[in-house]
C-alpha cells in the first residue's frame, strides 16, 4: 500500500487527523528499518531515540505529541501509522531501562540500546560534521500504533 493510499484509508475513521510525517527507520544495517517497521506494527516497538544535534543542524522541530507517523519499509511502502503521546529529551548516559524496553530491539536492556545507538548516532553525527558523547541530548520519543488497528 502506498503512503497516500494508507492515509486515506485512516482519515476515513479518524476525521480529525489533518497531516503526517512519512518516513522510515534508521540503522546500521540495511534491514534494520523494516525489521523496525515490523517490531511496531506488531505492538512490540513504542518508542525511539533520535539524536537531538540532528535537529538542530537541520532546524527542525522535535516531534510534537498528538502528531501522526506515517512509517515506511526500505520500498517506500507504507506499513503503520504511529500516533506520538510523549516527546522528552535527556542525555544519552540518562536514558532509562524503560525506554530501552520500549525500543523492543535486541533483548531491550538498556546495553544493548546504549551500543547500539552509541554507533548509529556516531554514523549521523558525523555526517553533519559533530561527534557523539555520552552526554549529549537525545530525543526519546513513544507512540502507539492507530493504523491498523491491531
Amino acid at each position: 500500500m502506498t503512503e497516500i493510499q494508507m492515509w486515506n484509508e485512516y482519515i476515513k475513521i479518524n476525521k480529525n487527523a489533518k497531516n503526517y510525517e512519512a518516513w522510515s527507520f534508521g540503522g546500521n544495517t540495511p534491514d534494520m528499518p523494516d525489521l523496525l517497521a515490523e517490531l511496531v506494527l506488531r505492538g512490540i516497538k513504542t518508542a525511539t531515540a533520535s539524536a537531538y544535534p540532528c535537529y538542530v543542524a537541520e532546524n527542525a522541530p522535535l516531534p510534537p505529541v498528538g502528531g501522526y507517523n506515517l512509517i515506511l519499509n526500505t520500498k517506500g511502502e507504507a506499513v503503520c501509522i504511529t500516533e506520538t503521546i510523549k516527546v522528552y529529551t535527556i542525555p544519552f548516559n540518562q536514558v532509562k531501562e524503560e525506554h530501552a524496553y520500549k525500543e523492543g530491539e535486541f533483548d531491550r536492556t538498556l546495553t544493548s540500546w546504549r551500543k547500539c545507538h552509541s554507533e548509529i548516532f556516531t554514523m549521523e553525527l558525523k555526517e553533519i560534521g559533530q561527534e557523539f558523547t555520552e552526554d549529549m541530548l537525545v530525543v526519546c520519543e513513544e507512540f502507539k500504533v492507530v493504523y491498523p488497528i491491531i
